[in-house]
């Protein structure tokens, strides 16, 4: 009797996993930037604090459980090196895209119905400046270096490694490290603490992808295996 040979995940199982990992990632931030801004009486580093932590915390959960579907991208910036790396076809990569935005924003208005805040609504919290675009190329940059180093090295720790860079980030960049286009998108449609301005989206994502496509190119020249000569 043949034995069926195994095969990956299809393409409509990765999309789910995409678009179920972006909504719980997107209202995690959203939720967590409302529970903190309401719980800290104002002191906005207990917010951030409260939203650092579990945005860490989430992706850890949602890398490890989906990361064998889709490879538990949940952000344009991965998917766009993944496609230069040819490990995702072109066509695949745009339906990430829009599963990633479109699961990413039904988790930001679940968050706002969470809270009775209105569901549909966008930001007026003004992110601008070369500053803070600095600060999301390299934290996009970071954030690239992290995952292809961690496969090349210690594929087990990516979960772990993305929750905890993000974590730094949320700190040590000026911009509190979107580090994810399709995020920076969701957050426009929210005026609570996580939010950006809709005419600020632009320059952050324009950062974003930069940043990417630059690890990209030193990651694959800092870790191409050297050929010996004889």
């Amino acid at each position: 009797m043949a034995v069926a040979e195994a095969r990956g995940p299809s393409a409509d199982r990765q999309l789910a996993a995409e678009a179920l990992g972006s909504f719980f990632l997107f209202a995690t931030v959203v939720g967590s930037g409302i529970m903190g801004e309401t719980l800290a009486g104002g002191n906005v580093a207990i917010a951030l604090l409260g939203n650092t932590i579990a945005t860490g915390a989430i992706l850890f959960v949602l890398i490890a459980a989906l990361g064998p579907v889709s490879g538990a991208h949940f952000n344009p910036a991965v998917t766009l090196v993944f496609a230069l790396r040819r490990e995702i076809g072109p066509g695949l990569a745009v339906a990430y895209l829009a599963a990633q935005l479109a699961g990413g924003l039904l988790g930001v208005w679940s968050a706002h119905a969470m809270f009775e805040a209105p569901v549909f609504q966008f930001s007026e919290n003004i992110r601008t400046g070369q500053g803070q675009w600095l600060g999301e190329g390299i934290a996009t940059f970071g954030l690239l270096f992290t995952i292809l180093g961690c496969l090349r090295s210690r594929p087990d720790w990516v979960a772990p490694a993305v929750g905890l860079y993000i974590t730094a980030g949320y700190w040590f960049t000026s911009s509190t490290s979107f580090a994810n286009p399709a995020i920076t998108v969701g957050r426009a449609f929210t005026n609570s603490f996580s939010g950006i301005a809709p005419a600020d989206v632009a320059g952050f994502v324009a950062a974003q992808f930069a940043g990417a496509v630059l690890a990209w190119l030193i990651c694959r020249w800092l870790f191409e295996p050297q050929v010996q000569r004889s």
